[in-house]
């Protein structure tokens, strides 16, 4: 800390102690609490909930407000740096881990699960049963006991590939705004940023419009058998992180505005991109084994 004191980045900056951590553990308790109560009918699980969320979020706010400001007033030097570069690594890897094991979902039912209902040793069972995918109507492979309501598949035309436009178009423009951060052009790397964001925002309009069109127009639903959990569980979680990602830009281009970061010292913007990036090359799987194949 004297280091700071007199003006020089400390070698590796230590934080006294905070409150922050604990806030953010209440919050979280009253979340659990309110959503585990909720869906077993207690009405006043909303309300715990709803405290939870506001409480935690509240504590996020303000800890992200210190830990800015501890950056922008030099109390972070190489070491730290690291230190962040590391862990926003490891956190995309849990990511990445996170989105294989709904991928491998995926692709349990279809090669592995799918084939054995389809066996000779199930032919008894369901005689009519044909294991294609993907299912196109009830007894077919949604539902070989006619347990399922009809539904109709997703296809690759047209918003999910305007979608996929979308996507590819925002990681150009971010790109962009990184080269100009890194030639010191404030003025341009801002125009970019809010064009990744705007671009993000376009992409979660159209996802929902998608949804709409399929639990209204194709009876595709969550309980539509494995392709309806596998279709929503990963077009689903991949919508949120897009949710967050663009969050994370917003706040970004924001600090922008106000002066923050330099062409030689702006992590914070390099670990939103890694992310937003991390986002696209995820949709691109999407696109291909949900959409296509």
């Amino acid at each position: 800390m004297s280091a700071a004191i007199h003006g020089a980045t400390p070698y590796y900056f230590v934080p006294g102690p905070s409150r922050h951590p604990v806030m953010a553990a209440i919050g979280l308790f009253f979340v659990i609490l309110g959503a585990s109560q909720w869906i077993n009918g207690a009405g006043w699980g909303a309300w715990s909930l709803a405290f939870g969320m506001l409480f935690w979020l509240g504590t996020l706010f303000q800890w992200f407000r210190d830990s800015i400001a501890e950056s922008e007033g030099g109390l972070y030097g190489h070491r730290v740096d690291l230190s962040y570069r590391w862990s926003m690594s490891w956190f995309i890897f849990s990511e990445v881990m996170f989105f294989g094991a709904f991928f491998t979902a995926l692709w349990w039912a279809r090669s592995h699960s799918l084939p054995a209902l389809g066996s000779l040793d199930n032919a008894l069972l369901w005689p009519d049963f044909k294991a294609v995918w993907p299912s196109l109507a009830a007894g077919v492979t949604g539902s070989p006991a006619d347990i399922i309501e009809p539904f109709t598949t997703m296809t690759p035309f047209w918003l999910p590939t305007i979608n996929t436009a979308l996507l590819l178009s925002s990681g150009v423009t971010l790109t962009i705004a990184h080269h100009a951060l890194r030639e010191n052009h404030r003025g341009r790397t801002i125009a970019f940023m809010w064009m990744t964001v705007l671009l993000g925002i376009t992409f979660l309009t159209v996802q929902g419009y998608e949804y709409f069109h399929a639990y209204s127009e194709l009876n595709l639903k969550l309980t539509s058998g494995v392709y309806g959990s596998t279709f929503y569980m990963l077009t689903g979680f991949h919508g949120f992180h897009v949710l967050i990602g663009m969050l994370m830009l917003l706040v970004i281009t924001l600090r922008l505005q106000k002066g923050h970061f330099t062409a030689d010292k702006h992590f914070g913007f390099e670990g939103a991109a890694w992310y937003w990036h991390f986002v696209d090359v995820v949709w691109l799987g999407l696109y291909i084994t949900v959409y296509w194949l």
